[in-house]
């Protein structure tokens, strides 16, 4: 073929790939699809890195997932007048960032756990795997891998269709509704609109979602799914409390010696989420010993009249709005030193 018609035809693939992908783009955003960050190793390594401000200035939270709808990160700095470093990280638990922090000499600041009973006080690996890979990213990531990062934001910052966790081809592809097998489950998926992600490492629900009685159920049938799935789990050979509140205090007592402060938080769960946690994980047998433990201030949502009404649309995280009224609530219990 000659060469005019190999550039030829190069133009017109090119012209025939940007007209694809943005129309894709316009198709999204005229759903009311906006931009959402990678939640991945990077964006968490890229807040990680944040520790090391200033203690008079900024506040470290650590948890699982209901921090990270349950702060509004632009209402805490607006009150508090300080920054707000997000390491939550769905569906696992703190122990492990915590320990981190705890060894890190370099760390002296505020932190805020947040502490969902059923994750936090468990001895299943699966929910360290999370925090552990972020963890070891963090600590070996060469300056190639924080530069592609800064590139990657660059990118994501204005497309939407870059959305990796949901928009991906593999994700699509996951998304497809295939029957199980026997002796094989997928597990379900949450829809687009439970999960948007701020770079802040916010994450909220859409108008959409909280409009949607079908979104909302599909997100408690996830919830109803894995109260199953723990139902049928082998009980541990072992009370899994003791060594817990032992690395807990160890943490906590380094953190302590270096001149920082640690506080306990419990964020809201509601209807059939919150009976189950409460059957589980009693606060005799979880909260009250951590609190005893560890000597540090615990805020429980259900002591605070201010708190205790709200409901969670799926049972597990506060809405938007509602994230505004526990975060006014929350800065209002904290000690002065987090705050002001």
């Amino acid at each position: 073929m000659p060469a005019n018609n190999l550039s030829r035809a190069a133009v017109f693939a090119l012209l025939l790939v940007i007209l694809v992908i943005g129309g894709w783009e316009v198709y999204l955003r005229a759903r009311g699809v906006t931009v959402s960050y990678d939640n991945g190793k990077e964006l968490w390594a890229d807040k990680r890195a944040m520790v090391y401000e200033p203690s008079d200035k900024t506040t470290v939270f650590i948890g699982s997932s209901r921090i990270k709808y349950d702060l509004d990160i632009d209402t805490w700095q607006q009150l508090t007048g300080k920054h707000a470093v997000q390491l939550a990280i769905e569906g696992s638990s703190p122990l492990p960032i915590l320990t981190d922090l705890g060894n890190d000499p370099n760390f002296h600041g505020r932190l805020v756990v947040d502490v969902t009973e059923v994750l936090f006080f468990s001895s299943d690996h699966y929910n360290l795997q999370k925090p552990e890979k972020c963890l070891a990213w963090y600590w070996k990531r060469t300056p190639a891998e924080k530069a592609g990062f800064v590139l990657d934001h660059a990118l994501e910052s204005g497309f939407v269709f870059l959305d990796r966790d949901f928009l991906s081809l593999n994700e699509g592809l996951d998304q497809l509704k295939i029957p199980d097998r026997p002796g094989v489950f997928v597990f379900p998926k949450f829809p687009l609109d439970f999960n948007r992600t701020a770079f802040s490492r916010q994450s909220s629900m859409t108008p959409r979602f909280l409009a949607d009685t079908g979104l909302r159920h599909r997100v408690q049938n996830v919830w109803l799914f894995v109260m199953e799935m723990g139902k049928k789990a082998p009980p541990p050979k072992q009370d899994p409390i003791p060594p817990i509140l032992a690395t807990v205090k160890e943490a906590v007592d380094k953190i302590r010696a270096r001149g920082g402060e640690v506080v306990f938080t419990r964020t809201p769960s509601s209807g059939l989420m919150f009976g189950v946690e409460q059957h589980v994980c009693p606060r005799a047998r979880c909260w009250d010993p951590l609190l005893t433990a560890t000597h540090c201030q615990g805020i429980y949502f259900a002591d605070n009249p201010a708190t205790a009404h709200l409901v969670c649309p799926e049972w597990s995280h506060l809405s938007p709005k509602d994230a505004v009224t526990y975060t006014q609530a929350l800065i209002a219990q904290l000690p002065a030193s987090f705050t002001k």
